[in-house]
């Protein structure tokens, strides 16, 4: 069965990028040796893989990388550091 990964980058200028991926290590080679020169992470790097989360459907990966593009940077490191108590309370990003 195929699995599905969303995950979160620390960039080296200290911003996270959130991606989707169904082969996790590939893709980290991929932001590693900066294969796309126009990505996000090309100028950032080096990244660290600082969270991810498997899923078994390719949709609910994809809605729940969505759903972390919108949150604030206190509630991604909130998530990155497993604590869930303080999710609720933290505000969305603001646009």
């Amino acid at each position: 069965m195929k699995q599905y990964f969303v995950y979160i980058l620390l960039c080296n200028d200290n911003t996270h990028y959130t991606g989707v991926t169904s082969n996790l290590e590939h893709r980290m080679n991929e932001h590693d040796s900066g294969k796309y020169p126009d990505s996000y992470t090309y100028k950032r790097r080096p990244v660290e893989l600082k969270f991810f989360n498997t899923f078994k459907d390719v949709e609910d990966a994809i809605l729940f990388e969505k759903k972390l593009k919108k949150w604030s940077k206190a509630k991604k490191v909130s998530l990155i550091n497993s604590e869930f108590e303080k999710l609720p309370n933290l505000a969305k990003k603001k646009f």
